[in-house]
């Protein structure tokens, strides 16, 4: 309890917050009808603020993700989602207030492109969040050989992801604090709880890292024929 409110604590929290502002920022200032374009922004945006700030999150599905692995505890995550939160919301105000007409319309909100099914975008979503979540938790294991490029990894996840779903699907949501923030300040929610409802995937890939070996075979099969 006498860490709750550390120094240390407060530092990291306060990461967070900058951290997800700034990639944010920079991320959502790019959205333009150019997918390859919003693909490469959004990855290399995240890669250099982990390399710039270190071991932030930036995105409470990752939290959350630790949180089932048992990696943070959950007053730590609950601190560290409401940073994120709050950092996206600071980064869309900033790019309303300084971004062009065409860019303020939405900020780079995230939307079921036209003829797209609910089912088919929470399919997506679905398969992009998982692979994001699983590539940080493997990359960033304590004993993995490749925790030197973890931003790296990171930055390649999110360019697929984009890749996968900005074009034809949903603009990619993958992080609960990127789709919250346009959606609060246009006060567009419509369909949002698409991007909001893969709690389980990303509890599923936490747990998935601390489960024996053979669980966790069977657990990969589950999610892929789920996905698919």
């Amino acid at each position: 309890m006498k860490d709750m409110w550390s120094i240390s604590l407060l530092r990291d929290v306060f990461r967070e917050f900058v951290g997800t502002t700034l990639f944010l920022f920079t991320s959502l200032s790019s959205c333009t009808p150019d997918p390859l374009h919003v693909s490469l922004a959004f990855g290399a945006s995240v890669a250099l603020t982990c390399v710039c700030l270190g071991g932030v999150h930036l995105n409470p599905a990752l939290t959350l993700a630790l949180v089932a692995g048992l990696r943070v505890s959950p007053w730590r995550a609950a601190l560290y989602v409401g940073a994120q939160l709050l950092g996206a919301l600071t980064a869309c105000s900033l790019l309303l207030g300084i971004a062009p007409a065409p860019l303020r319309s939405n900020l780079g909100i995230n939307e079921l492109a036209s003829g797209v099914h609910l089912y088919q975008a929470f399919s997506v979503e679905m398969a992009v969040t998982f692979q994001l979540v699983l590539s940080v938790l493997t990359v960033t294991h304590p004993k993995s050989a490749f925790l030197s490029l973890a931003p790296a990894v990171l930055g390649l996840s999110v360019t697929l992801g984009h890749l996968i779903a900005q074009i034809g699907f949903t603009g990619c949501g993958m992080n609960p604090a990127r789709s919250f923030g346009p959606a609060v300040l246009t006060l567009n929610f419509e369909n949002h709880w698409v991007m909001y409802a893969c709690f389980l995937v990303r509890v599923l890939s936490g747990y998935f890292q601390t489960a024996p070996h053979h669980t966790q075979m069977c657990m990969t099969c589950c999610l892929y024929c789920s996905v698919v």
